[in-house]
């Protein structure tokens, strides 16, 4: 009986002598021009806010002249878009999870606030007062991170709660007062250490802007190239099947969220050398700038999709509109329109480029 079985065991491909051989295969139909450049687009998001980076360069060299393309004007574009550049990486990081941090901006004043009330009011040499204005936006970001990943409350809520008592506290703990730069130049130089400038030619390059470049292309070196990254940008996609697949969702969403909160107090130490003084008011259109970068950057804000190359080029496009018409000298009030306008266009296109993916 056991070698009957074996014999038949052995023999069971048999009865396949007269099956099918070739390999499966899957029909493919042709792509449209149009569906061939929704992939191209779909495949690479920082496209789109290159194009039209291109295309607003040259429409204002050709409406300017060469004045436009001058080394001082193009690095001054630079200069203007650093702080959103800071703000808008970390709120890059978050919208990629599928959030939105409302915070941010908040978070990098009170961190500049620290800094310099630390120095001044308690004395405190600048390097440990650096350290503590960090420390708060870690904090900050760590308290974002767990009310949405452990207490699972709303990324909107959460954060929009949050700016309110960030913001509250930063005008109660600074009683409105502002730090001088004179007085910072003299007692505490390290706090304005971001202001530093370097001349190339007619170029003027600050460390805040070199910085900000270095940070963005770190970033983007991260989400592209480590399993973190990859863990982000899975969360955003579906983070029940990021979990399946062995994501720590959980400990990713805080860590998130803490790195924001580095970054925005790196922004506020940035933001003591753009401005020369530590003012509890500055900043107070971070947030709504970063947002708009990231938009007009091509990152989706339903998460998992984008680049942070794209916000660059999206700040870069605000940076380059603001400039541009203000050299035309037409009315600010233009520069807000077309922004305006932009935004509502990308998000137009980001849905327009997701139904590759449907």
């Amino acid at each position: 009986m056991p070698e009957t079985n074996e014999k038949a065991g052995q023999d069971f491909e048999q009865v396949l002598d007269q099956s099918a051989t070739e390999v499966a295969s899957f029909d493919h139909r042709d792509r449209s021009p149009v569906e061939r450049v929704q992939h191209t687009l779909h495949s690479n998001p920082a496209a789109v806010p290159l194009i039209v980076l291109v295309m607003s360069l040259i429409v204002f060299g050709l409406i300017i002249g060469s004045k436009f393309f001058s080394p001082f004007a193009m690095t001054l574009i630079l200069q203007q878009v650093a702080i959103v550049g800071f703000v808008g990486a970390a709120q890059t990081l978050v919208i990629l999870t599928a959030g939105i941090d409302l915070s941010v901006g908040a978070i990098m004043v009170l961190s500049s606030v620290v800094m310099g009330q630390f120095t001044f009011r308690y004395g405190l040499p600048p390097e440990l007062a650096v350290l503590c204005g960090f420390i708060v936006g870690g904090l900050c970001g760590f308290i974002n991170g767990a009310l949405v990943a452990l207490v699972r409350l709303p990324p909107f809520i959460v954060t929009l709660g949050m700016w309110q008592i960030i913001l509250a506290s930063n005008f109660l703990y600074s009683a409105n007062e502002t730090i001088r730069s004179q007085d910072i130049s003299k007692a505490a130089p390290l706090l304005q250490f971001f202001g530093n400038k370097i001349n190339i030619g007619g170029a003027v390059l600050t460390f805040g802007v070199i910085t900000m470049v270095l940070l963005v292309l770190l970033l983007n070196y991260i989400l592209n190239h480590t399993s973190w990254g990859r863990h982000v940008y899975a969360i955003g996609d579906d983070p029940d099947a990021a979990e399946l697949a062995g994501v720590r969702v959980k400990r990713t969403l805080i860590s998130v969220y803490v790195c924001a909160g580095l970054i925005c107090a790196l922004a506020g130490w940035v933001l003591i050398g753009r401005i020369g003084s530590v003012s509890p008011t500055a900043g107070q259109f971070a947030n709504i700038e970063s947002i708009t970068a990231v938009v007009i950057g091509g990152i989706s804000l339903f998460g998992g999709r984008g680049s942070i190359l794209g916000m660059m080029f999206g700040a870069l496009i605000v940076g380059v509109f603001s400039l541009g018409l203000r050299m035309i000298g037409t009315d600010p009030q233009w520069t807000y329109l077309l922004i305006g306008v932009l935004i509502i266009s990308a998000v137009a296109i980001d849905q327009w480029i997701r139904k590759i993916s449907v």
